[in-house]
């Protein structure tokens, strides 16, 4: 599966560095080029020297290399491959990459790519159960990069937990798993994301909670598994993952004639936190105070129901339409009751009152609501989330 792909290594600093010389060798074993990027602090640990024996290539350091840019640029060095590895991925690694960092060659590699990224974490477990660690995980998931590892076991410190670097076998399986057909190959879903924006004046708006992290996490997710996505999203907080078609709207408007405008798609998930009511009067210029003490009136129209319109498309309509229910009170009858109302095939119910942190926050527990009754799922995190969701929908698609 790995025969004549070409693998771009990044080796991080930690001992766990020792691991990559034996995955250099079985990733030649299986017929693949290796491209090593070995980081200053992974020189610590391996040499440059029995880096470049085993891969049989060059090792790539030192971002200013004048005769590197001249042979093959970081730019093109980070798009020349079929799939990037980094292992093992540091806490600083995973830190530089989560903030979009690039100070070093790694770092700017990983910024500049547009190949598919795996990382094999590698850390004490008390870095890895950091916040700022998980935080970096959830931002990195959310970008579409993926995980191997890290595995539960004793470290070098002394220590035992998670944050040991996958064993090489599991990593080879994992790169593996990028040239595998998923089970969405060949199929087209649409998603939708974010809140959106309706104007009062050009610099006020209406909108609402959302972040966006669970409609991206659901567009990677659906990737992952093959399937051509078309992302349609509002102005959310969390970037647009890697590999999809993103188109940007602002208005439930706009958003209606980007899922309009799209192609034929097999399935529809509907996840954006979509306003109900845009301003009928929202002014050209800045509204000013003007001494009253009155605030303007503002009139208001419903927004277009993107949902229902879908859900009665006739022969354009997805075989499979899944919707978002977003509640405070009543959350499995309103939802059930929404599902009717709308004409959908699923709707994916939660709780978002502001005391389960779920509008905004990296968890999500959600009631699936189908044709044949409810099923409640534990709280764990959006990609989690996306990811069971996913695989649903490859089934349901099958």
């Amino acid at each position: 599966m790995l025969h004549n792909k070409k693998i771009l290594l990044i080796i991080g600093g930690g001992i766990a560095a020792f691991k990559s010389l034996d995955l250099i060798r079985r990733v030649r074993e299986q017929g693949a080029e290796v491209i090593p990027v070995l980081t200053r602090a992974g020189e610590e640990f391996v040499t440059p020297l029995s880096v470049s024996a085993l891969a049989a290539n060059k090792v790539y350091r030192d971002l200013f290399d004048l005769t590197d840019e001249a042979e093959m640029g970081h730019i093109e060095l980070s798009r020349a491959a079929d799939l990037v590895v980094v292992a093992p991925a540091t806490a600083d690694l995973m830190a530089k990459m989560a903030q979009g960092l690039a100070n070093d060659l790694a770092s700017t590699l990983l910024l500049a790519t547009d190949t598919p990224v795996l990382i094999a974490p590698a850390m004490n477990v008390k870095m890895w159960e950091h916040p700022a660690s998980q935080r970096n995980v959830e931002t990195l998931m959310g970008d579409g990069i993926g995980f191997v590892g890290p595995d539960d076991g004793t470290m070098a410190c002394g220590e035992f937990g998670p944050g040991r670097m996958a064993e090489v076998p599991d990593i080879i399986t994992a790169m593996q798993r990028f040239f595998i057909a998923g089970p969405l190959a060949g199929r087209k879903v649409l998603v939708t994301s974010g809140p959106t924006h309706e104007p009062i004046d050009p610099v006020r708006y209406i909108a609402n909670r959302s972040s966006g992290a669970q409609g991206v996490a659901i567009a990677g997710a659906l990737r992952d598994l093959g399937a051509e996505v078309v992302f349609v999203t509002g102005p959310a907080a969390v970037p647009p993952p890697h590999g999809v078609q993103v188109v940007q709207v602002e208005t439930a408007a706009q958003m209606l004639f980007a899922v309009e405008a799209a192609p034929k798609v097999d399935a529809a998930v509907f996840a954006a936190a979509v306003a109900d009511w845009r301003v009928d009067n929202s002014s050209a210029h800045k509204m000013k105070k003007d001494g009253s003490g009155k605030a303007p009136a503002l009139a208001f129209s419903e927004n277009p129901d993107i949902l229902k319109t879908v859900s009665g498309w006739g022969d354009k309509r997805p075989k499979l339409v899944v919707g978002f229910a977003a509640e405070t009170d009543d959350v499995v009858a309103n939802a059930t009751a929404k599902r009717t109302r709308k004409g959908c095939d699923w709707i994916v119910a939660n709780d978002v009152s502001p005391e389960t942190g779920i509008m905004g926050g990296t968890e999500n527990a959600v009631t699936l609501v189908t044709e044949t009754g409810t099923e409640a799922w534990p709280r764990m995190s959006k990609s989690e989330t996306a990811r069971k969701l996913a695989v649903r929908i490859a089934k349901a698609l099958a």
